[in-house]
């Protein structure tokens, strides 16, 4: 059997999305993967210097390395009222240049998102993501970006709501959320490509559709370990378009892409590779 490792975060959405594939629950069509689990810039910073096979990108990284990689149509924490939130430990905070905003990683989409509506700021820090609550009462920062588990805890912590980055971008646009996805290096076959994207589509219906069987792997990679929480989070992160993005999400992906690189004549469709379930 054809083990191929598979990088992804710790975080509830992606535990729960890649549990079946990882423990072989579903058809594997002869593939076997190896987990590795690491932080969301972590994750980026090794597509942008390295070539792993499979590995979950934030998707405003996915423009510089497009030359290497092509997307999953599926497994995308891509939808609507799921962006990141913009918080600090003083309410009202006028934000300026002067602003120390923590950020989860100079590649997220959250740092996009944050310059999307706040233009002016550029005094960012990138701080790992499970730390920028701490690092914010400890008023190391001004203020800072939660994704993932943080946006769900946030207020209980003392806390305030700037602005949901991710509103923001759907007033703009009118279009859902595209947070990150899993890329595929293109030194693997297109056979391969395309059964990596079988796999990791039944892998998240098995998932939804058996929710109980992966709580137990979820659980044990959660950064935040409230039951409440951990079920907050994959209610919202997964969901139809995680199972397949589809022309909306591939709309999505294009609007962001073109906001980064005007310039850039990307044909986004060609960036994907086609689900043939």
């Amino acid at each position: 059997m054809n083990t191929l490792p598979l990088y992804f975060s710790p975080c509830p959405n992606d535990t729960f999305c890649f549990h079946a594939m990882v423990f072989g629950l579903i058809d594997t069509e002869g593939l076997s993967f190896e987990p590795l689990l690491e932080d969301v810039e972590q994750l980026n910073q090794r597509v942008f210097t390295g070539n792993p096979e499979i590995c979950k990108i934030s998707y405003h990284l996915f423009p510089k390395v497009a030359d290497r990689y092509k997307m999953l149509p599926c497994g995308s924490a891509l939808g609507y009222g799921n962006g990141p939130l913009f918080v600090s430990k003083t309410a009202h905070l006028p934000i300026t240049q002067e602003t120390r905003i923590a950020i989860p990683g100079v590649h997220t989409t959250a740092a996009f998102l944050l310059k999307f509506a706040y233009p002016q700021v550029i005094n960012t820090s990138a701080v790992p993501f499970s730390d920028i609550t701490n690092a914010i009462l400890r008023n190391e920062y001004d203020a800072g970006v939660l994704i993932h588990e943080g946006r769900f805890v946030y207020e209980q912590q003392g806390l305030h709501l700037i602005a949901d980055l991710g509103m923001c971008w759907e007033e703009r646009t009118g279009l859902p959320i595209p947070l990150g996805g899993i890329a595929v290096s293109q030194k693997l076959s297109d056979e391969v490509q395309q059964k990596v994207a079988r796999i990791l589509h039944r892998s998240i219906h098995y998932a939804r559709t058996h929710p109980s069987h992966s709580w137990e792997y979820v659980q044990s990679h959660a950064r935040e370990l409230d039951v409440q929480v951990i079920q907050n989070h994959i209610d919202l992160f997964v969901n139809d378009y995680t199972q397949n993005m589809g022309t909306t999400g591939i709309k999505a992906v294009e609007a962001l892409y073109k906001t980064i690189s005007p310039q850039e004549n990307l044909s986004i469709s060609d960036l994907f590779v086609p689900m043939m379930v």
